[in-house]
């Protein structure tokens, strides 16, 4: 029975995330499976992966082959790294111990890439946050300003308006007055 380590499938359509499991090669894509080793979510920036080391690691020296994506995985987590050196110390390469400081040195180096690239992730989150900010503070001064500047406009317009109005009015009041006073002229006589 040759096992597999593959993706099992779950989650709702768009949205998928997946459980890490070792199989029979000839069982379904979301069938039975022997042993769920972890669990594979590419929806978060970086993904997470939720994995069990010994158990995986033991189920890759049995000779379980892990399909392309799930080797990636692997990789990415250290487990084929810590298999390759395992190797070297049953063949006499190396010791357990010397195995061990690569793998830890090798782990470091991976954490801090993975710790700066979240930290790069966020730092960006941040500059975007920042500059939308920036952004909706121009577009609210500039519609700040044009609603001041149709503001004086319409004040500019009604004081013109009232100007001339006012010329108006007095002409119209001179030529109602003496015409006033002609009445009062006329009835009088």
């Amino acid at each position: 029975m040759p096992v597999r380590i593959r993706l099992q499938r779950h989650g709702r359509k768009n949205h998928a995330f997946f459980h890490i499991v070792a199989a029979d090669s000839r069982a379904p894509r979301d069938g039975r499976f022997i042993e769920k080793l972890g669990v594979y979510n590419p929806n978060t920036n970086p993904a997470t992966i939720d994995l069990d080391f010994d158990t995986t690691l033991e189920w890759i020296q049995k000779g379980a082959q892990p399909s392309d994506t799930c080797r990636a995985i692997l990789s990415y987590k250290g487990i084929m790294h810590k298999h390759h050196l395992l190797r070297g110390v049953a063949k006499g390469a190396l010791t357990e111990e010397q195995a061990e400081e690569k793998f830890q040195a090798w782990m470091e180096s991976k954490h801090g890439a993975i710790e700066g690239k979240k930290s790069s992730l966020a730092e960006m989150a941040a500059k975007e946050q920042a500059d939308r900010l920036e952004a909706e503070r121009k577009r609210n001064e500039e519609r700040a300003a044009a609603l001041a500047a149709k503001e004086a406009e319409a004040n500019a317009e009604a004081a013109e308006a009232t100007a001339e109005e006012a010329p108006e009015a007095e002409a119209t009041a001179e030529a109602e007055a003496p015409a006033e006073g002609d009445a009062d002229t006329k009835n009088e006589a």
